[in-house]
């Protein structure tokens, strides 16, 4: 449903306007029932209205819904960076600030770089995706939609290709491209960052190459450059671990967060080594909203969540789930625009590609279009709009997962084998 009175520069995937949620199910205004793959974009990895994150909720609006903490300091902010810094994949000392979004955890990386290295240029990938400011929609992976019509951005950002299984793109190719960029386009002693998600998100949930973490790490710590990882979509158990880092086999400098540490409530961080974070000019960080009382205590109730070894136990019983039930499609060779997983671990897309006709637009909105119907919403990504992301929570129960498997593998049945006989 449209509003005359909201921008329609929006780009809705699902048409409908949704009242509530439980779990991994929603109802629109019409009281018509949806199984949820999108989880809010990836907010809400532990399913919507977590009755110890509503009891959080509710409990902290009784004591103080607001307080800007650079004005005077609040309890659940300093309750939950010490336990965020306690799980945060880097060792030594860690230190940190909150934020309201992933935009802003970026943006605020980028100052804490230039005050610490004097330097402005940073290397970003092919396919990554950082947020929708300006500075942090410079570091995005591709032009439309996000860079259109914004004009000349600011200059001292390059992409290389992004490494991974996923894309076909080896570790030799993404080190080939890094040299020829040091070599020709930039002095690498004017670049003062590298950012880079260990799973891509938006660019279709797709798994860093190991190899070529390992060759960043050095390449950074050769050049006194500050490696950044975004795990704003891959982290708090979106990949069936807490941290998507993890599966890396090394550490970043400063690591950005988001989207589901809060739970459902806006919420972001940047968090990294303490001499990093420490030590910078007065006044230069910091912001009215962020760290709300209300989102930290929603925050708080998610790290005790992932504090249960049930979760994870069920986040692994989710990614077997998935990724048996697809590889039986694949097997059955029933699904011709079925071409198998991206990702890893629970943090997983399912690549839409026939083998005579590769992919095609049309594809992806006939499955979101015909799924909705059907009542299960799904999320596309991917270069070529090709990758179905899927987000439901980690904590999903069997039963609701395998009726939402059910009807995917109806549609994708449906789609007919020549995708101009596709009415999307």
């Amino acid at each position: 449903m449209s509003n005359h009175n909201v921008t329609d520069a929006f780009t809705v995937v699902h048409p409908i306007t949704l009242e509530r949620g439980a779990g991994a199910r929603v109802w629109d205004s019409d009281g018509r029932e949806y199984i949820d793959f999108v989880g809010g974009i990836g907010v809400l990895n532990f399913g919507h209205c977590h009755p110890a994150i509503v009891s959080a909720i509710h409990e902290q609006t009784d004591k103080m819904t607001h307080y800007a903490y650079n004005a005077v300091h609040h309890k659940p902010y300093q309750d939950y960076m010490p336990r965020l810094c306690s799980i945060t994949p880097i060792t030594g000392d860690v230190a940190g600030m909150l934020t309201n979004s992933g935009a802003e955890s970026c943006e605020n990386a980028l100052k804490i770089v230039r005050q610490k290295t004097g330097r402005a240029g940073v290397i970003a990938f092919d396919g990554a995706f950082h947020g929708r400011t300006l500075a942090a929609v410079n570091l995005n992976g591709k032009v439309a939609p996000y860079k259109s019509a914004l004009g000349t951005l600011s200059a001292g950002v390059y992409h290389i290709p992004y490494p991974s299984t996923d894309t076909g793109v080896s570790c030799d190719d993404a080190i080939l491209a890094l040299e020829r960029l040091i070599s020709v386009e930039v002095d690498v002693s004017s670049i003062g960052a590298v950012i880079i998600e260990p799973v891509q998100g938006e660019g279709g949930f797709l798994a860093l190459d190991k190899d070529f973490a390992k060759y960043l790490r050095a390449f950074c710590d050769k050049h006194g450059i500050i490696l950044i990882f975004d795990e704003i979509q891959s982290g708090f158990g979106r990949c069936g671990v807490p941290f998507a880092t993890s599966f890396t086999d090394i550490e970043p400098d400063l690591i950005l967060f988001a989207k589901s540490m809060g739970g459902g409530l806006p919420l972001g961080a940047v968090v990294g080594r303490a001499s990093l974070v420490n030590g910078l000019i007065k006044g230069s960080l910091g912001g009215t909203y962020s760290g709300n009382p209300v989102a930290c205590a929603a925050a708080l109730a998610v790290l005790d969540i992932m504090a249960d070894d049930g979760t994870w136990q069920a986040a692994k019983d989710y990614e077997n789930t998935l990724t048996d039930t697809i590889a039986l499609w694949q097997k059955q060779q029933i699904l011709p625009w079925l071409d198998g997983l991206t990702g890893i671990g629970a943090m997983r897309g399912i690549r839409l590609s026939h083998a005579k006709h590769g992919t095609h637009a049309n594809v992806m909105n006939y499955i979101l279009k015909v799924a909705r119907e059907k009542g299960l919403l799904l999320m596309p990504s991917g270069k070529y709009r090709h990758i179905i992301r899927l987000l439901p929570p980690i904590n999903i129960d069997k039963d609701t997962l395998n009726q939402g498997l059910a009807i995917l593998k109806e549609v994708l049945a449906s789609l007919p084998d020549d995708p101009n006989d596709i009415v999307a």
